[in-house]
Order: C-alpha cells, then structure tokens, then sequence
C-alpha cells in the first residue's frame, strides 16, 4: 500500500486523507479501497521514516492535514514503483509457465 500512496503523492502533489481513498477508490474504478483505518498508520508509517512532510490548514472551520513527499520520499518511491513492477513481471511470467514435460 505504501507504493500506491507514495506514487500518488508523486503524481498530485500535496493530499490529504479523504482524496487519497477517494483516488484508489476512482482510480481504480471501485475495485481496491483503502480504509481509513489502513490508510492512516501507513502515512504516519511513512512519515516517521523520513518520506513526508506535513501541511496543516483550517478549512471549513476545521484543521486538515496535508501529507506531500519530501525530497529522500520521491527516492523512496521510484525504489518502491521499481520493486512493484519487478513484482508483477515475474507474477505475469508465473502465471504463463508450463512445465516442458508436462
């Protein structure tokens, strides 16, 4: 979940939680969501190794939080999305495979 997250704060820049849920949620046409109660943890995951930095603003008379990626998060992130692409190649080869003798 952290790939995603991070990738999205690489393609929108600063967000707060509600759009990043609404993002998977949109993005990938209802079919993945985030909780909040997933959502949450893993940001302050990140942002306690280092990857985010935080924004706070009053809107509608009440304090949102906007998580955006630091410059040591967008080395994290193209790590991550490297790693998660790796993944799904050698899935894709998996899924072909047939044994030669059988």
């Amino acid at each position: 979940m952290s790939a995603i997250i991070l990738q999205l704060l690489q393609n929108n820049g600063r967000m707060y939680g509600y759009e990043i849920t609404k993002a998977v949620r949109d993005g990938s046409r209802g079919k993945t969501k985030i909780t909040e109660a997933a959502l949450y943890p893993a940001l302050h995951r990140l942002e306690e190794a280092g990857f985010l930095e935080t924004e706070s603003e009053i809107v509608d008379g009440r304090i949102r939080k906007y998580y955006k990626l630091n410059r040591q998060g967008k080395k994290e992130t193209a790590l991550q999305i490297d790693a998660l692409k790796e993944s799904i190649l050698s899935l894709q080869k998996i899924l072909k495979y047939k044994l030669k003798n059988g």
